[in-house]
């Protein structure tokens, strides 16, 4: 069953509740009496008590819901109805779905994420929690969801290799019965639908840079499989929807994103690189660092997606920045902005690991007028700084247990 974390209507139900048990409770004190003509003084200076003991806690709670409520929000634009839409996001929880619902809601849409949880945290869109135009889902995509709304991103399945790769099953249920689920969604209410597709469907490419013409070099068993062909599937079922059922689709082949709300812990280049550097770890790259990746900041790839939503391109879209960098060239720019004397050393190649990953966007800049426009060096300070404050965070609220004494036989104290 749908669980509703949050909603607007959550506080006034609250407050009706703490109302209602205020008036049941002083009937049930004036109910046993036999007649309110026979109470003397004392008795009723009694009741008044008793009613203010009850009242005062429940007076105390409307108060901190009123404040909850009255809580201050980003800055949202206003839009009439009629240029208000109604957006759902899945996997808005996650760490880009987050960044697209912030720009949704300050963009002034209705905005609706579900998440599973499973990489998304409550804590990206916290932030908005008890907004009128903000609601909160724990849903799995994998079951069918029943909402009414104008435009769906679909985001929803886990990423990064150690997360997919943890359990591959559910990553091709949540890319083709989740899936398949949104698009089902998007027939019955006539919703436009934006798939988040990824540049694992090229494989370990033979063509550079990849354009969205090129077919692909994918291992269909390989240990990446899970997520490449689930979301090749995705793309099919896409295109089989808007030819067979008349869906309008929207196809965007995301190529390395990185910035804040970025698990530390998701396997990838960035976050692992920065993580060594700020904990002065060695800097792990596998194989001899050769390999070629293209980095965009989260904030463009937003942009990027926005942008394809509301164009006429069906078509699939690469959204990346055609910026190519070396794995050991990134490592040592990282190091070099943390400031940290890590070593970088090299270990075993992971098996399927793209040798060049580089996206032709030349049709993103010609159909959407879209390209990156946050350099590398500014958006991993931001990342940096994000990840240090998180590092803190979780120092300052670690369990760390105290010694604990034991008494000898002559009673005097040794820490253990």
């Amino acid at each position: 069953m749908v669980n509703l974390l949050n909603c607007s209507g959550h506080h006034r139900a609250m407050k009706v509740l703490v109302l209602l048990a205020l008036v049941a409770y002083i009937v049930s004190v004036w109910g046993n009496l036999t007649t309110i003509g026979s109470m003397n003084e004392g008795q009723v200076k009694k009741i008044e008590e008793k009613i203010e003991e009850a009242v005062g806690p429940l007076r105390d709670k409307v108060k901190d819901l009123e404040l909850s409520v009255s809580k201050k929000y980003p800055p949202v634009k206003f839009l009439s109805e009629k240029d208000r839409k109604r957006i759902l996001v899945t996997g808005g929880a996650g760490f880009v779905g987050s960044h697209l619902a912030d720009k949704l809601m300050m963009d002034g849409h209705e905005v609706t994420v579900i998440d599973n949880f499973f990489t998304g945290r409550k804590r990206n869109v916290e932030h908005w929690l008890g907004h009128e135009n903000f609601e909160l889902i724990n849903h799995d995509v994998v079951e069918p969801l029943y909402v009414e709304v104008d435009q769906i991103y679909h985001l929803a399945s886990p990423a990064s290799p150690p997360n997919y790769m943890y359990n591959p099953i559910k990553t091709l249920k949540t890319n083709t019965i989740g899936t398949l689920n949104m698009l089902g969604l998007a027939k019955r209410v006539g919703a436009r639908l934006l798939l988040a597709s990824t540049s694992e469907v090229y494989g370990d490419p033979e063509e550079h840079p990849q354009g969205e013409s090129y077919w692909g070099h994918v291992n269909p068993i390989g240990p990446r499989a899970c997520y490449d062909e689930g979301k090749r599937v995705a793309e099919t079922m896409c295109y089989a929807y808007q030819k067979q059922e008349g869906v309008e689709v929207r196809v965007a082949r995301i190529f390395n994103t990185f910035g804040p709300r970025m698990h530390m812990n998701d396997g990838r280049v960035v976050s692992n690189f920065i993580l060594q550097a700020l904990q002065t770890e060695p800097l792990t790259v596998y194989g001899t660092g050769g390999q070629t990746r293209s980095f965009q900041y989260v904030s463009d790839l937003v942009n990027g997606l926005v942008s394809l939503m509301n164009s006429n391109v069906s078509s699939p879209v690469n959204l990346g920045n055609p910026e190519e960098h070396s794995i050991m060239e990134f490592a040592r720019i990282i190091k070099s902005l943390v400031g940290s004397s890590s070593p970088i050393v090299n270990l075993p190649e992971a098996q399927d690991d793209p040798q060049r990953r580089n996206p032709d966007i030349q049709k993103a800049r010609k159909l959407l007028g879209w390209e990156p426009a946050v350099p590398l060096e500014e958006g991993l300070d931001k990342t940096i700084e994000y990840f240090r404050k998180e590092l803190e965070h979780q120092d300052n609220n670690q369990y760390r247990p105290q010694p604990k004494l034991a008494k000898t036989k002559k009673t005097r104290y040794r820490h253990l």
